[in-house]
Formats: C-alpha cells, structure tokens, sequence
C-alpha cells in the first residue's frame, strides 16, 4: 500500500500527486510500471518500447498527458521510493540507492541535496519516526 500524501506537516512529494494520470492506457502502465520498479532501466528507449511508441512520440505524448517529461517523472519516483525506504526501514544508504535506480549513493545523494536541500542521512534523521519505548 502506498500513501500518496505524507502524514502531519511533512511535504507532499508524491509523484502521483505531482504529475497528472495519463489518460491513455499504454502511458497510464508505463506511469504504474515506472512506480513498482524504480531499480529497472527507466530510460526513453525503455519505457516507449513497453508503451509500443517510438521513444520520440512517447516522450512527447507522455509530457502532453503528464505535464512533465519522462525522466522528471522518473526522477520524482526514484527520489520518493528512497525516501519511503529511508523512513520506513532501516537499510543502508548504498542499498536504499540501488533499490531506487540510483547508479551510486552518491547519485541519490546530490538528488536528495537538489530537491529536498538534505542529504539522505540528514532526511533520514528529520522524518524516520523514533522509536517507541519498550513496555515493561
């Protein structure tokens, strides 16, 4: 189950909620398949050939129906699985960053600098929650 807005105060940085649903059906499963798997080659070529567009025409379609370009939509998708993975489990940056289709930490960690103005450790200790107290 993933929630499309962040609970409290935090930032809304859903890429869902970012970026309009395509209205036609090879695009709309591309926008699913791009959000379960985004360790996999997101490239152009890649996602217009599961589309059966050439990468020209998918990438001009996929902006016209989204508002935002292929790698944008990817970028926002690959930044928020990482951040999910950061608060929710206890995994290691250089895992977290090959689990989200980062080439390197370093990689993910520029992302999160350019966008969230954190690196992944910092935003890890803003949003993880603590841990509760033991019961006796």
């Amino acid at each position: 189950m993933v929630f499309l807005r962040r609970p409290g105060n935090q930032a809304q940085f859903s890429a869902q909620l970012a970026a309009q649903t395509a209205q036609r059906e090879p695009l709309r499963e591309v926008q699913q398949w791009i959000t379960e798997h985004p360790g996999a080659d997101l490239s152009v070529e890649a996602l217009a050939a599961r589309a059966a567009l050439s990468p020209r025409h998918f990438a001009r379609a996929f902006q016209a129906e989204t508002g935002v370009t292929p790698g944008r939509y990817v970028d926002r998708v690959r930044l928020e699985h990482a951040r999910r993975l950061l608060e929710d489990t206890g995994d290691g940056v250089e895992e977290i960053s090959r689990a989200s289709g980062y080439g390197t930490p370093e990689a993910m960690r520029r992302a999160f600098v350019r966008t969230l103005g954190a690196s992944p450790a910092e935003y890890r200790r803003r949003f993880r929650p603590a841990p509760s107290p033991a019961r006796a």
